[in-house]
């Protein structure tokens, strides 16, 4: 690691707070219902007050904009007033701490998106150097995430791809960190062995220890699932990853049959930090679910009859539940203006518009519009689809772990959305894609290190490179601002309205 771990933070800090002031300006701005906020607001308040989601009265959002608490149906039966929520209940929960803490307004349910936006920064940033042993391109990863536009936006909406995001991050980091500290353990080993007379790679390796980050990687790759489902592919792809990783490792200190000793001395452990823990925690997120009656389907076969087993048919009664959203899911084909197909993602064809409305006056013009669409910056997301391409022949050539594991991240995120396009014809929009996000940008602030080169590269070289990185850093600044009026409700002209929309297909 670099020796300025100091600077190493306070650079890390600076751009997070950079892109926390951001996120958390004017954070209640439009004091109104936002796209789906009209049901995460709502089910989060919910969760805080009942521990379930309940049925809402018909205008509980001009209510809740009012002022207004009692948003719920009176029923004659707690199970009357239950409702079906399709995700899982851990990213409502969060929404609901910021309604816990400030109010049923638009700041206290955007409250926690943006903290959340805030700490990936930060995260990114940390995990960025960590890879590159460079504070310089760690800084970098942190300030393209912080000016980002579908970042941005998803951090200051109450939806919950910002959290999916979030712990998807937060686990790679984690897994990153384990990486580390294995190798180092190995390294010591390896170190101690070669000083004895018998050969390292004679022996099985040393036993790993109880790995506590690969423990907090399953934790939080569980709260991703607790999140959003989406967050299984990350599991099973981080899972083979790890332990690809243990393998390759004992395979370089000269273990002779690294893979068995993988299996034998890494697996039985990894399964349970990145399987099991993932399961308590998705089951731990129903605990409001599960400590009362009111919930959808708690007792879909009288779990709380006399004789039966209160924690079987409670288990039971949930996995019915996850069954029925199962085939929801599944079924979402209903036709949306703003879907999209995920392999137009990458180019930013179709962003959603979140919010939209058109005035008389007040900027400038007869007319004028604003809106709140959740499109990425073109720079970021353009120079990505060289990086990843720069990181396939930089994987297959030089077998670099890094670029594997981007690889591998961004096709979790990506790749299985294909199989419900064409299969299923599933409802899918733009603002899936985020948990890609940091794995993009991470391919390109690989590619600007490999632009700059190494500490012992020539002056010329570096000097070259880093002012054609700094360029980039700057466009990509400037291009974040020209497009920043359509991703806060700023009012426009017509003319710059439409001039701030990359595409036709924005509008």
């Amino acid at each position: 690691m670099p020796g300025d771990p100091l600077w190493g933070w306070v650079g890390s800090l600076v751009v997070a707070l950079f892109g926390g002031i951001l996120r958390f300006y004017d954070l209640g701005t439009p004091r109104a219902v936002v796209f789906d906020e009209t049901y995460y607001a709502k089910h989060a308040f919910s969760l805080i007050r009942y521990g379930v989601e309940r049925q809402f009265v018909d205008n509980a959002d001009e209510l809740m904009l009012r002022g207004g608490e009692r948003l719920f149906k009176v029923c004659d039966t707690v199970q009357d007033c239950a409702t079906y929520a399709m995700h899982p209940p851990l990213g409502n929960w969060m929404i609901g701490v910021g309604e816990w803490l400030f109010g049923l307004t638009p700041f206290g349910w955007r409250f926690m998106p943006a903290l959340a936006g805030t700490v990936s920064v930060l995260v990114l940033a940390r995990t960025a150097r960590r890879m590159t042993r460079s504070t310089l391109l760690g800084c970098l990863a942190g300030l393209l995430l912080a000016l980002d536009g579908l970042h941005f936006v998803l951090s200051r909406t109450a939806l919950l791809d910002i959290f999916l995001m979030f712990w998807v991050l937060a686990g790679f980091a984690c897994l990153v960190v384990d990486r580390d500290r294995a190798r180092a353990r190995l390294a010591d080993w390896h170190a101690t062995a070669s000083a004895t007379p018998a050969s390292p790679g004679r022996g099985p390796g040393p036993r790993l220890g109880p790995r506590p980050w690969r423990l907090a990687a399953g934790l939080c790759l569980g709260a991703a699932l607790a999140t959003k489902w989406t967050g299984l592919f990350f599991i099973v792809a981080f899972g083979i990853m790890t332990l690809a990783w243990d393998a390759g490792a004992r395979r370089a200190v000269g273990v002779r049959r690294p893979y068995v000793e993988t299996a034998r001395r890494d697996l039985p452990l990894g399964a349970a930090w990145m399987g099991i823990a993932p399961i308590i925690v998705y089951v731990a997120s129903f605990a409001g679910w599960l400590a009362t009656a009111a919930g959808w389907g708690r007792d879909w076969d009288g779990a709380t009859a006399p004789g039966r087993s209160f924690l079987i048919e409670s288990l039971r009664s949930l996995m019915s539940y996850q069954l029925q959203v199962l085939g929801s899911h599944t079924g979402l084909t209903t036709h949306h203006d703003y879907q999209s197909d995920p392999w137009t993602w990458p180019l930013l064809l179709r962003p959603v518009a979140f919010f939209y409305r058109e005035t008389a006056g007040g900027c400038g013009a007869e007319t004028c519009r604003a809106s709140i669409v959740g499109a990425g910056t073109p720079l970021i997301w353009y120079a990505a689809l060289p990086a990843l391409v720069a990181m396939m022949i930089w994987y297959f050539a030089a077998r670099d772990w890094r670029a594997g594991a981007l690889l591998l991240a961004y096709g979790a995120g990506w790749l299985p959305w294909f199989y419900y396009a064409i299969a299923d014809q599933r409802t899918m929009y733009l603002f899936y894609a985020l948990p890609m996000l940091p794995f993009m940008i991470l391919a390109i602030v690989l590619c600007c290190g490999l632009i700059m080169g190494t500490a012992g590269a020539s002056q010329e070289r570096r000097t070259v490179g880093v002012t054609l990185v700094g360029a980039f850093t700057l466009l990509a600044l400037v291009n974040f601002w020209w497009i920043s009026p359509i991703l806060t409700l700023e009012p426009l002209p017509v003319d710059q309205w439409f001039s701030r929309m990359f595409f036709q297909s924005w509008i």
